[in-house]
């Protein structure tokens, strides 16, 4: 007979009282002696003799009368476990559980075989943990299982018994859970499989009627509800044999006022109506358990937007702690102590470590799908994973976690009592200290402080805020009909020239004139940040200005309470508002339109660069599965490209990326949105017309988008294009169109996908106009009438346009054949004069019709970026045809090319580039400063000087006699490229 366990003496705990280690064995060896079976007799008699079994028997006799009962009135299982081991032994009673006991329609027979398997269950996971055989994580999850499988049980055979009696027709008898129609969701622990030693379990009852074939006249309600009943008898009610679990159905949607069990529909609208904070940190952990899964799964899958929101919910924040206060105020343990310490509820517990997982899951799972784990220690560790929390933070955090859980399970398994109070006494401290494996209680006291204090320093750099004021703000007080001197002359040293002002603007916030401002909890947190709001405000380039454009965003806000907390959690970000409203109108404007923009900065790596392409839509495409239908789609994809915008105006504003890198990260945000939301626009237009076999469809981008040389604010130029392997073809839908009708209509739909409003806003500007004839042309063009189009009937001015286009879409062979075609059209010999004399033309009436505004206006003034763009596309159409390699969508590295190819020399190369680099760098900050250009007798020195710092240089003198220069080598450039050549015919 071999011992199948392997453990050290050494893991084992210590003798807490010789005394009931004695009475232990007297009680082993009564046992023995009436034992009838020979060989079993024998067996434990052998066991007994080998040193581990003794010091193991010693250490449960000592430390647990739970187990000591266990043992003592099963040494049947006894022996089983101690010749297989506990993972077989666990096994085995998995096994008769689904396969003999589900099967029974005999309640109390269940109900026995239930009880004596949640002992034997006890006994193995007991050794397996006190001989550390399994880790904790091990340990939980073994609970977890068994009692996944004894819920499953009961629920079988509760479905059965109804079938025999022919109060329900089940679909499959033989498999009684699959498609019934009822789940039980498991919470809390439960749900998240980390389930302590002696644990209730919380439970919420689902059903769907539509799926159940219910037969007896009471309905189906009753039914199910009876049937609820039924369960928690078979789990909770106390009998000869003891119990199984403790089961808790409060968590369920208002119980007070609810039937046991909920159909699916109320239960979704309760959540959908009026469901709670805490609830959506209770639904974290929610997991279909027993019964129909696929109804189980349906619901996790429609509870989703409940749970986890899109926008960053900080004012959940205050609701989470304001439970935790609860707890402390009922429950004890608000300071740390060891003797009669709560390790659940107390100060540094279980539930810190849970809360402060949960909540960084609530505010931030809505974005970041991946920390929506059920389990804590794998929350924690996707928050590490997603920046959000230190690996200090992890490792800490989580050593703490199985350390605490240890304890409370060794306290559960002293007795099976759900307990998680450490004993008031010293006698009993140091018991729980040897159960635990420490020589005595000094050194377990110690380590469990350590840890306590390390949460609750954690725990408190979460959630509980420091209200003391700064000397600077100290007396910021705004009461009375006018501003006292004492106020006027505090806001003046903190940056403010016009303190009545500041005076009404804040009396207005705390008198509710706006709406954002009108509930109490509103006014409350406003008046908590305001000091600190205007001592940021103070810092900006320009106070007023940037306190006036606050007040005018937030007269504009529906509701406050959600910025407001996130101000307050988050005051680092009140010195990057006031940089918004100071320095960027244009970014003020649009943090006025959405204001959940703002929730985009709190993210780690909002600073850094994009990720390239691939990974940009990935992330994009992840996010859209969860969208449930069409218009989700399109909110999702406006979310998740303004925050991106935002944050690249954000960079460009601090000058934290270079210009060239922000403007390909702006071009790849675009087209991930074309190429996101096309065959899902496609897909709606197939649902009624179906599609067109063997064809292809892509857009061609132009402008700004096909040159990768987007600002904060540029619009979309796109060309349609498509082919057909069969040309008298239609679609195939329940209304055919033809070709022309069908991609017109997908380019319809395709565009208005990308500019029209939601509540999101909107995505794009879209100008279809550089298509073939314009605004009176075809929406969509097959790519050979495109062809054709170009090589006989276009202008100069659209093969200069062509220079940048570029085709994209998710079919990658036709993109790649559009491309072919384009680079041939290029690469067509032209009449040298004729080219030259229509470019010079084309430029000469731009500076006509639409003349300069100043100087500052980059974009049309004479040396500017559209000197630049002719440039550039003129040598590439002039020089093409005998030199290939030249042709690049991009400005300025198709000047490196034509340098390359001997076109253009080094030295004026450098000139360009570097007037490229400088009027892009001016034209993204103007966007966001001052407007389309910049009149310097409006703007404020301080926007000036941030201008100037931008470009590198030390004051805006210096930045304007760079520019000066700049578009002066330009105009020289230009001259004598194009303008002089023109005049000679």
């Amino acid at each position: 007979m071999i011992l199948s366990f392997s453990y050290s003496e050494e893991t084992l705990p210590k003798i807490s009282c010789s005394n009931r280690a004695e009475r232990g064995f007297s009680n082993w060896n009564e046992r023995i002696e009436r034992i009838e079976n020979s060989d079993l007799k024998q067996d434990l008699i052998h066991f007994q003799e080998i040193p581990k079994v003794k010091s193991l028997l010693a250490a449960v006799f000592s430390n647990s009368p739970y187990l000591s009962d266990c043992l003592l009135r099963d040494m049947e299982f006894l022996c089983q476990l101690l010749k297989q081991g506990p993972e077989k032994s666990l096994t085995t009673i998995h096994h008769d559980l689904l396969q003999n006991v589900a099967i029974s329609t005999d309640r109390q027979q269940v109900m026995g075989e239930l009880r004596r398997a949640k002992k034997r269950a006890s006994l193995a996971i007991g050794f397996a943990d006190i001989t550390g055989q399994w880790t904790d994580r091990r340990v939980v999850e073994e609970l977890t299982g068994f009692a996944s499988t004894a819920i499953s049980t009961a629920i079988s055979h509760l479905l059965l018994e109804l079938h025999e009696r022919g109060q329900i027709e089940l679909k499959n008898p033989d498999l009684p859970e699959d498609d019934c129609g009822y789940v039980v969701m498991a919470m809390g622990k439960l749900g998240a499989w980390e389930l302590n030693y002696s644990s209730d379990i919380d439970l919420i009852i689902l059903y769907d009627p539509e799926k159940i074939s219910y037969l007896h006249h009471r309905g189906v309600q009753e039914g199910m509800v009876r049937m609820t009943r039924d369960l928690v008898r078979c789990l909770d009610d106390r009998t000869k044999d003891g119990y199984v679990f403790r089961t808790d159905l409060r968590l369920r949607p208002d119980p007070s006022a609810t039937p046991l069990a909920l159909s699916f529909n109320a239960a979704m609208t309760y959540y959908e109506t009026t469901g709670l904070n805490w609830e959506r940190c209770a639904m974290i952990k929610a997991n279909p358990i027993a019964g129909d899964e696929e109804l189980g799964q349906r619901f996790i899958n429609e509870i989703k937007p409940f749970v986890w929101r899109k926008h960053l919910d900080f004012a959940a924040i205050n609701d989470i702690h304001a439970i935790k206060r609860q707890i402390y105020a009922h429950k004890g343990g608000s300071k740390i102590a060891i003797k009669g310490h709560n390790i659940k509820l107390g100060r540094g517990g279980i539930r810190e470590i849970e809360f402060f997982a949960q909540t960084q899951q609530l505010i931030w799972g809505g974005r970041n799908q991946d920390l929506r784990s059920k389990s804590t220690v794998f929350a924690l560790e996707q928050l590490h994973k997603a920046h959000l929390i230190s690996l200090k933070v992890l490792q800490d955090m989580t050593e703490a976690y199985w350390f605490l859980r240890r304890v409370e399970n060794r306290l559960q398994m002293v007795d099976d009592q759900q307990t998680q109070f450490l004993p008031d006494t010293d006698e009993e401290l140091a018991d729980i200290s040897a159960f635990l494996g420490y020589d005595n209680a000094d050194e377990f006291s110690e380590e469990l402080s350590s840890h306590l204090h390390v949460v609750e320093n954690y725990y408190a750099a979460l959630f509980e805020e420091d209200h003391t004021q700064h000397d600077t703000t100290k007396n910021l007080v705004f009461t009375g009909q006018e501003a006292t001197p004492v106020l006027l002359t505090e806001l003046e040293n903190i940056g403010f020239q016009d303190g009545a002002r500041v005076f009404q603007i804040i009396t207005k916030w705390k008198q509710g004139k706006y709406r954002a401002v009108r509930s109490e909890r509103s006014r409350r947190l406003i008046t908590e940040i305001v000091p600190v709001l205007l001592e940021a405000f103070g810092k900006s380039s320009a106070p007023d200005t940037a306190l006036n454009k606050f007040d005018d965003f937030l007269s504009g806000l529906p509701t406050g309470v959600q910025l407001f907390s996130m101000l307050q959690t988050n005051p680092n970000l009140l010195d990057l508002l006031a940089e918004i409203m100071g320095a960027a109108p244009a970014l003020a404007d649009r943090l006025s339109n959405s204001p959940a923009l703002l929730e985009a900065v709190l993210s780690d790596d909002f600073f850094n660069p994009l990720p390239e392409l691939p990974d940009l839509q990935n992330q994009l495409e992840h996010l859209l599965e969860e969208a449930r239908d069409f218009q989700d789609i399109l909110d999702e994809t406006r979310r998740w490209a303004n925050d991106q915008k935002f944050r690249i105006g954000l960079q460009i504003l601090r000058t934290t990326c270079s210009i060239e890198r922000s403007s390909k990260d702006l071009s790849n945000i675009a087209e991930t949105s074309i190429t996101s939301l096309l065959p899902h626009v496609q897909s709606e237009l197939q649902k009624r017309h179906g599609e067109i076999p063997k064809s292809n469809f892509a857009i061609l981008a132009m402008g700004k988008l096909g040159s990768q040389e987007m600002t904060v604010t540029s619009d979309l130029d796109l060309i349609s294009l498509y082919n057909l392997e069969e040309k008298d073809s239609h679609s195939n839908g329940d209304r055919p169109l033809d070709p022309t009708q069908y991609f017109a209509r997908l380019t319809q739909r395709f565009t208005n996908s990308l500019n029209v409003m939601t509540p999101e806003g909107r995505l794009y500007e879209i100008d279809m106009r550089l298509r073939p004839s314009g605004g009176s042309g075809p929406l969509a063009l097959s790519l050979e009438a495109f062809e054709k189009y170009q090589r006989n009937e276009a202008w100069t001015w659209e093969h200069m346009a062509l220079t940048r286009a570029r085709a994209i879409g998710y079919n990658q062979a036709f993109c790649d054949q559009i491309n072919r075609v384009i680079q041939s059209i290029l690469c067509t010999e032209r009449d040298p004069q004729k080219l030259v004399d229509d470019i010079a033309n084309m430029r000469q009436r731009i500076a006509r019709e639409k003349p300069a505004q100043n100087d500052w206006d980059i974009k049309l003034v004479d040396g500017g970026l559209i000197d630049l763009e002719f440039l550039s596309q003129y040598l590439q159409l002039r020089y093409a045809h005998t030199d290939p390699s030249i042709l690049h969508s991009n400005t300025k590295q198709a000047f490196k090319q034509l340098c390359k190819a001997g076109i253009i020399s080094s030295a004026d190369t450098s000139d360009l580039c570097d007037a490229f680099d400088l009027f892009h760098q001016l034209q993204n900050l103007f966007r966001l400063t001052t407007g389309e250009y910049l009149d310097e007798d409006k703007t404020s020195p301080e926007v000036l000087f941030r201008l100037a710092k931008a470009c590198n240089e030390p004051g805006f003198p210096e930045l304007k006699e760079r520019y000066l220069k700049t578009k002066d080598h330009v105009s020289r450039i230009y001259r004598k490229t194009i303008a002089k050549r023109a005049a000679q015919t």
